[in-house]
């Protein structure tokens, strides 16, 4: 087996480096994480392929996956996290995206609804021995106000909306990003908060698999 140490620096010189991935903070976090760590013994082989990783079986409702990493770390630097950065993770499944982001914020909550997911999170971060992320069990689409605001939230994948409710755990030129499903093709989005106001842009062709929790309803009106 290739070592993992070699297939991640292949991972960000083949697949982050090309994608126009110039925050050097992404790249020195994504090379130094264990990706590996964070998925199913039966997919390690697989950790570093240029396409979303399955970290469960399939089964009823969408297989959950980590992002692929060329889209995850275009996400990441669409949130242009500043020094001291406070970041919700949304959906992060085992906390892989977590790791990263830990590389560069001070504070960073992984809210994950399924338990059994947020269980293997804490468990691999703590074995990581990363101290700055804190893994909390709850409905994605809530967020989690409590320990907001946050100047960058990611939400790991794709949505049809985008809740008020999460725009709204902003701190003021906060960012959010996600990639929202648009007709037969998806895009990645970014939303800025200038004081009550909201800015969304899109970016790049990106896709993913569904992310539970995001389903349509009257409530989501951004």
């Amino acid at each position: 087996m290739t070592d993992p140490a070699e297939q991640r620096h292949n991972m960000v010189e083949s697949q982050v480096r090309p994608s126009d991935v110039v925050d050097r903070r992404i790249v020195r976090a994504m090379a130094a994480v264990e990706r590996e760590a964070f998925v199913p013994a039966a997919q390690r082989a697989i950790a570093y392929m240029d396409e979303a990783v399955p970290v469960e079986p399939a089964g009823r409702g969408p297989r959950r996956c980590l992002l692929a990493p060329r889209v995850f770390a275009k996400l990441v630097q669409l949130m242009r996290l500043p020094d001291g950065a406070a970041v919700l993770d949304i959906g992060g499944a085992t906390g892989y995206s977590a790791a990263v982001l830990s590389h560069m914020a001070k504070s960073v909550i992984a809210l994950e609804q399924d338990a059994g997911l947020a269980q293997t999170a804490g468990r691999v971060l703590g074995e990581q021995k990363i101290a700055n992320v804190k893994v909390v069990a709850g409905p994605h689409a809530e967020g989690r106000q409590l320990d907001g605001p946050y100047d960058g939230i990611l939400l790991n994948g794709q949505v049809p909306d985008i809740p008020a409710a999460l725009l709204d755990q902003l701190k003021d030129g906060g960012r959010l990003v996600a990639i929202l499903a648009s007709g037969p093709a998806s895009k990645a989005v970014v939303v800025q908060r200038g004081g009550t106001q909201f800015d969304r842009r899109e970016d790049f062709d990106a896709g993913a698999a569904a992310l539970p929790g995001f389903e349509r309803a009257a409530r989501f009106v951004f």
